[in-house]
């Protein structure tokens, strides 16, 4: 008889522990082992799982890489890239559903672990704005421009136009800082006024402007700039 491979014994035995004690028994990269699991079958994937982890730092990091970043490493392929990609939507399409039509109040720590998950790891700038209604109910979330490293251009006609045409009075300003920082530049703070001014005019209210970085984010709210 033909003997296992070694990895087969070491596969089963990461999955029982994963159905035992859920992802908290395992470490991130055994975690994202158990993910590589689904796209290569018949290979140990173990140094893969290492390698990745070595080059982007975390499981989120892993999986929120750019498709031709993650093939930089050796064995990483279209099923691998699929696979990866899959788990990122899935979250955020889980994330997203905890938040949209729904009071911003109660969910605002959803709403923030939401634009983390799908800002902080983008090496572009991105600007996004949620849109209320009169009962703080969000009722869309547009990704309105995507720019370069530490700038996003942004017109604050356009985004007050779009908030008439969705019959928002409200809107929550987003945008990630790649950089890490996410303390507000003088340039941050300056858009943030002209939209509040084009709004005021019209009944549209600015609740927020945050700022999201991989580890934190800064709210204009709470720093009393708005």
């Amino acid at each position: 008889m033909t003997e296992e491979p070694l990895y087969i014994g070491h596969r089963q035995r990461l999955k029982e522990r994963f159905l035992k004690g859920g992802e908290k028994a395992l470490a991130d990269y055994e975690l994202l082992e158990l993910l590589l699991f689904l796209a290569v079958s018949r290979r140990d994937v173990k140094p893969m799982s290492k390698a990745l982890m070595k080059k982007f730092g975390s499981f989120a990091e892993v999986i929120s890489a750019e498709p031709a970043r993650l093939k930089e490493v050796s064995g990483v392929g279209d099923n691998v890239v699929i696979a990866l990609k899959m788990v990122q939507e899935g979250a955020l399409k889980l994330s997203h559903d905890q938040i949209i039509d729904k009071p911003v109040i109660s969910s605002w720590h959803a709403l923030l672990d939401y634009c983390r998950a799908s800002m902080a790891y983008h090496k572009k700038e991105q600007f996004r704005i949620f849109y209320l209604n009169r009962k703080n109910i969000l009722i869309a979330d547009e990704l309105q421009q995507e720019g370069t490293i530490d700038h996003t251009p942004v017109y604050p006609r356009e985004v007050i136009k779009r908030a008439l045409e969705l019959g928002a009075s409200a809107l929550i300003l987003v945008h990630n800082h790649p950089s890490g920082d996410p303390t507000p530049s003088r340039d941050d703070i300056e858009m943030t006024k002209e939209i509040k001014e084009a709004g005021k005019k019209l009944g549209v209210t600015v609740h927020d402007h945050v700022i999201v970085a991989k580890g934190s984010y800064s709210s204009f709210k709470a720093l009393g700039l708005l």
